[in-house]
């Protein structure tokens, strides 16, 4: 009898001890990936980073066009290579949002970004016949996935996911963590974040959306908005007010329309996006800089389970916002203003 009470004790005295050790708190992890930074906040019983890290690097070897071992890189030099999960993911996904903005959105629209140039330093020398030479090569139907290899029309095509990767990475670590058992968190990569949960103080989580400034430095970084999430969600903002160049008066924007081969010379300078997952999030947001508002207000009112904000120059140059009715819910600053404007 002593025995058993002596063992009953150690047992208890264990399980108060291990309790104690595997109390829930918040991590924070950061790093670069994708040459971009990312941040992601957690609640968990221990930290992550090393499962983290290994996940990401896996991550690389799939989706990075820089890594001359990744899937996409063997791809664009027609290796013969079968494509893994997140790639198909991520190509599916991708062939699904050009076909609903009409090719606006195209992952196969590199060599165009490569003609113009970064920051479009090539731009003087870009002739018509080069733009129609490359435009033979380049859209999103001239490339499909059969089983788990890629088929190409021509040879000549290459994918750039740079639109999309980001936040689908955003989405691969979110599920990692749910793995984990982690219920709330906060994954952002390049700007891109899935979140899901609260904070640590116990609050739903918030990112700040940056007021446009012509400046290119980043050194302003004035907020205009506040998105608030509650629910697991993915946000992903686009802008071209800190990258564009300047030819004539004319602001060219970073995002190329691939059908036409141009610079996309439209009235919004940021686009968020609020989806399910920030693979969605992200894809649009991008689409709909070489967009416009017109054409995206079309587009919103067919495609389901997305929500924007967005800042836009009018007819006059005078910056102007506009998001949609499902958005409010998702700008804590804009809801009481809502609610007087529609008692």
């Amino acid at each position: 009898m002593t025995k058993l009470v002596a063992f009953t004790a150690a047992v208890g005295i264990v399980f108060i001890l291990t309790g104690c050790f595997n109390k829930k708190e918040y991590f924070e992890d950061s790093g670069t990936v994708f040459h971009t930074l990312y941040h992601i906040k957690y609640e968990s019983h221990e930290l992550l980073t090393e499962k983290i890290d290994a996940e990401l690097q896996q991550f690389n070897l799939s989706l990075n066009p820089f890594n001359p071992n990744s899937i996409i890189s063997k791809v664009n030099n027609n290796e013969p290579v079968e494509v893994d999960p997140w790639f198909k993911e991520v190509f599916t996904k991708s062939l699904e949002v050009s076909a609903a903005t009409d090719g606006v959105f195209d992952i196969t629209c590199a060599p165009m970004v490569n003609l113009w140039g970064f920051g479009f330093n090539k731009m003087d020398s870009v002739t018509p016949q080069m733009i129609d030479s490359i435009k033979s090569f380049v859209g999103y139907q001239k490339i499909h996935l059969k089983g788990s290899r890629i088929v190409k029309d021509d040879p000549r095509v290459i994918i750039n996911c740079s639109a999309i990767a980001k936040g689908y990475a955003c989405d691969v670590i979110a599920r990692l963590l749910e793995k984990e058992g982690v219920e709330n968190y906060m994954v952002e990569i390049g700007g891109e974040v899935t979140m899901k949960g609260v904070n640590a103080q116990g609050d739903c989580w918030r990112i700040g959306i940056n007021k446009p400034e012509d400046e290119t430095t980043g050194m302003k970084n004035e907020v205009e908005e506040v998105v608030q999430l509650c629910k697991k969600g993915g946000v992903a903002t686009s802008g071209n007010y800190r990258n564009y160049y300047i030819k004539d008066g004319k602001k060219y924007a970073h995002t190329i329309d691939p059908r036409t081969g141009y610079p996309a010379q439209q009235d919004i300078l940021s686009a968020t996006v609020v989806a399910d997952d920030c693979m969605t999030a992200d894809a649009y947001a991008t689409s709909f800089m070489a967009m416009g508002t017109k054409a995206m207000r079309k587009l919103v009112t067919k495609t389901k389970g997305i929500e924007y904000f967005i800042i836009y120059t009018d007819s006059i140059g005078n910056q102007q916002i506009e998001y949609s009715k499902g958005m409010i819910p998702f700008l804590p600053n804009r809801q009481q203003l809502a609610i007087l404007e529609n008692p």
